[in-house]
């Protein structure tokens, strides 16, 4: 391996270069720490390498923000749609500061999370059910750490499944999320009329939706 440096955006990248025989094209990726990876043949110049991620340098720079959303969001602690500064302690349980929330080393953040969870999505589903204009059953509702889906409705079973990650989004998110699951059991797929009653029952949805979609 080799390395060297590169500006992007008015800021400088390491760049680490690995050459392999069996290689025939060049591919570049960010790790999570902001290195700029190239895997390419042992023939490929460094002169080339710096033309292709000059060329392409839009995608890279998309790749570095999205390493960059990840390393805060793993660095920092989200709760409700705050932001707080994580900070270990020898002090056992979660305390909150003003910016800053206080845990010991050994702390269960995820096991924490699922607890408040539990409690604020319950009052979140039964005060957006209570105000939904469509006579519709009660749900069920599961919380679960979902990659791909913010919810999941099973219509037969009358389930609303909810991502544990709304729990530290504003609460604006959850209740979009339960409207939108809400309004499935009326209408299964995503037609005209689905968001007719999406809209009836949250009437900012499409910024909510939208805003959803720029974090996934």
């Amino acid at each position: 391996m080799s390395n060297m440096e590169i500006e992007l955006d008015n800021e400088i990248y390491n760049v680490v270069i690995e050459r392999k025989r069996s290689t025939r094209n060049t591919y570049i990726r960010v790790k999570d720490n902001l290195d700029i990876y190239v895997t390419c043949n042992t023939l490929t110049s460094d002169r080339y390498i710096i033309k292709l991620i000059n060329d392409n340098s839009k995608k890279v720079i998309k790749m570095i923000n999205i390493a960059k959303r990840k390393k805060e969001k793993e660095e920092s602690f989200y709760y409700l749609g705050k932001k707080y500064d994580l900070v270990y302690l020898n002090k056992k349980g979660i305390t909150f500061g003003e910016e800053k929330v206080f845990v010991s080393s050994d702390f269960n953040l995820d096991k924490w999370y699922k607890k408040e969870a539990e409690k604020i999505f319950k009052i979140e589903l039964d005060k957006m059910y209570n105000s939904f204009i469509y006579k519709i059953p009660y749900p069920s509702l599961c919380i679960r750490k979902m990659k791909t889906r913010w919810g999941v409705c099973n219509i037969k079973m009358h389930k609303v499944t909810l991502n544990l990650e709304l729990i530290k989004k504003d609460v604006k998110y959850l209740d979009y999320v339960i409207v939108h699951e809400l309004s499935h059991l009326l209408y299964a797929n995503h037609s005209k009329d689905f968001w007719n009653c999406v809209g009836e029952n949250y009437k900012d949805y499409k910024k909510i939706r939208k805003e959803l979609k720029q974090d996934e």
